[in-house]
């Protein structure tokens, strides 16, 4: 992977993507009356018209119940939860981490995939340009038999003098008065090919790169790119064994007004960013 390739193309770095909402229970809005009429010949027809309406109100009201308790789970105090029509689908996400990068992801299509974009989202963060950072990120994603070739490449192309090129200092920080930006976010994933042993995923990812400030001469800017990850089953987790990437598929710009260089160094700020799963 070059550098410069990363320049023109934007950093990469790591959907999740799709939300479905689930059924709402079945039953509840039927009209259980419908059809009921009283008998005029006894007063027992009428009687058992009553009792059978009784009956199927209790078990329409027992299903929408149970429909509820299905979607949205048994609370830890026994008590039924109402329906949830918001709730995700898919792998659960990951609440482990490991260097700060999310961890423990499902030996599965989805799971692979969540892992690819988390971990092109962390090799394509503002961290990647501080040396002590990157080797934690690097060692934290890699499989320990690419750890050293990941590494090295990595530290090449981050290099002192790219540093000094883009407006940065030798431990990747911004000029006083500046805000340094490069963040990479995911917008969807498509496995190559998939055993429960390796894995090749490819992450579409726009990015931002760039530096905010009156007397900037890089300013951010947006790119598309997809990155490609090859994955490997290892240590109970999904860990990279290589990555490469290209330009694209890249849409046509909105009409969106530009902001200025404050508004992108106050949003790069305050806004943070996702663990990402499918």
């Amino acid at each position: 992977m070059s550098l410069d390739d990363e320049r023109n193309g934007g950093l990469y770095g790591g959907s999740g993507e799709t939300r479905t909402r689930l059924p709402e229970g079945e039953g509840g809005g039927q009209d259980v009356y419908g059809g009921a009429r009283r008998s005029s010949r006894s007063s027992s027809r009428s009687l058992v018209t009553v009792v059978g309406v009784v009956v199927l109100l209790i078990a329409a009201i027992a299903f929408a119940n149970r429909g509820g308790e299905d979607a949205g789970g048994g609370g830890s105090d026994g008590k039924k939860a109402g329906a949830d029509p918001t709730a995700p689908s898919g792998e659960r996400p990951v609440d482990g981490k490991t260097g700060g990068i999310a961890s423990g992801f499902a030996r599965s299509e989805q799971g692979a995939q969540s892992a690819a974009a988390n971990y092109a989202s962390a090799l394509g963060s503002d961290g990647m340009f501080n040396q002590a950072r990157r080797h934690q990120i690097v060692q934290a994603i890699a499989d320990p038999s690419s750890v050293n070739k990941l590494q090295s490449g990595f530290d090449s192309d981050y290099s002192q003098a790219f540093l000094k090129k883009i407006g940065l200092s030798n431990d990747g920080g911004a000029p006083a008065g500046s805000t340094f930006v490069n963040r990479t976010l995911p917008a969807g994933t498509k496995v190559k090919n998939y055993s429960d042993s390796s894995t090749t995923v490819e992450v579409w990812c726009n990015g931002l790169f760039g530096l905010t400030g009156e007397k900037s001469t890089n300013p951010v800017t947006g790119s598309w790119f997809t990155v490609t990850m090859k994955l490997k089953w290892s240590g109970g987790d999904w860990k990279v064994l290589d990555s490469s990437q290209k330009s694209g598929p890249t849409p046509v710009n909105g009409d969106n007004p530009i902001s200025g260089a404050d508004e992108i160094g106050k949003a790069a700020k305050e806004f943070g960013g996702f663990t990402y799963a499918r």
